[in-house]
């Protein structure tokens, strides 16, 4: 990404952080002022959104104006350009995902990619869905997080697609699901894989989620970090060190620990300490939300 053309003058120097990734996807956020890249094309998807500042673009004939709120898809080979729309420049994020994972997450029914003629979109499900696969841009992308990315960008493709109709309702597999909550209890502290939930429901990862949201409504990633937190929750209140806790429940290191904990509790590590230890009769490890 680094070695795109860009201008010479410009107001502020242009930028990009590459996050963490896997084979066939890549995660990034930029800046650009003036001009950004010439023409060029993926063989990936390109989807991402705009933090600040105006993003343009040509595609397919005509120009993309991309601003704070809108999404950006930019299909495999197709190609685009980049500059900024005003002096000030534009801040993004953009994940770069091989199609293989979209054809994947589709699944037997569907042999053909979601596409949009258009690169810009007012769309509320797929915005989420990017803020989901972009946050945390520098945590590791384990198996189960993953799998929630995708699919959550498949389905929100999909919705997209005037030629590809909703997936139809199917009946949920409680065994499988039942099995996934099992393994998943038992081994929250580790990373779990992909394949041994493959193995230990007899469902594609995809259909596994599937059914693991409708019945449990959550992702079993969400699910995974869940039970950490919920340990996390009662070794803090019973006075170990955050960096003990941190790597004893999964997560990659303190902050990356913390941010799930404010996400999931309102409260850091360090305030819930405090509150569980101040908190007369309070039952350990039990949330307490800050309104």
């Amino acid at each position: 990404m680094r070695s795109l053309e860009r201008s010479c003058t410009q107001q502020r120097a242009n930028w990009v952080r590459v996050g963490s990734g896997r084979p066939g996807v890549e995660r990034i956020e930029a800046f650009f002022a003036g001009h950004a890249y010439d023409t060029h094309r993926h063989d990936t998807y390109a989807l991402g959104y705009t933090l600040s500042g105006v993003q343009t673009f040509d595609y397919r004939g005509s120009r993309a104006v991309s601003t704070p709120g809108k999404v950006m898809i930019i299909a495999p080979d197709e190609p685009h350009n980049g500059c900024a729309g005003t002096d000030e420049g534009f801040l993004y994020r953009m994940i770069y995902l091989e199609p293989r994972f979209i054809l994947d997450a589709l699944g037997t029914a569907r042999q053909s990619l979601p596409l949009t003629h258009s690169a810009i979109h007012a769309a509320p499900e797929l915005y989420a869905a990017l803020v989901g696969a972009l946050g945390e841009l520098d945590a590791p992308l384990e198996d189960l997080r993953m799998d929630q990315i995708v699919l959550m960008l498949t389905d929100s493709l999909v919705l997209l697609d005037p030629g590809l109709s909703p997936r139809s309702r199917r009946s949920v597999c409680k065994v499988a699901v039942a099995r996934a909550r099992e393994l998943l209890d038992a081994h929250s502290s580790d990373i779990v894989t992909s394949e041994a939930l493959e193995n230990a429901t007899g469902l594609d990862r995809y259909s596994l989620a599937r059914h693991f949201r409708a019945l449990c409504g959550i992702s079993p990633y969400r699910y995974l970090v869940a039970r950490r937190l919920e340990r996390a929750r009662i070794m803090i209140a019973s006075g170990h060190d955050l960096i003990d806790v941190a790597a004893q429940c999964g997560f990659s290191d303190q902050s990356h620990m913390t941010r799930q904990f404010k996400s999931a509790y309102g409260v850091t590590p360090g305030q819930w300490r405090a509150l569980a230890i101040k908190t007369p009769g309070a039952r350990a490890g039990a949330p307490v939300l800050l309104a």
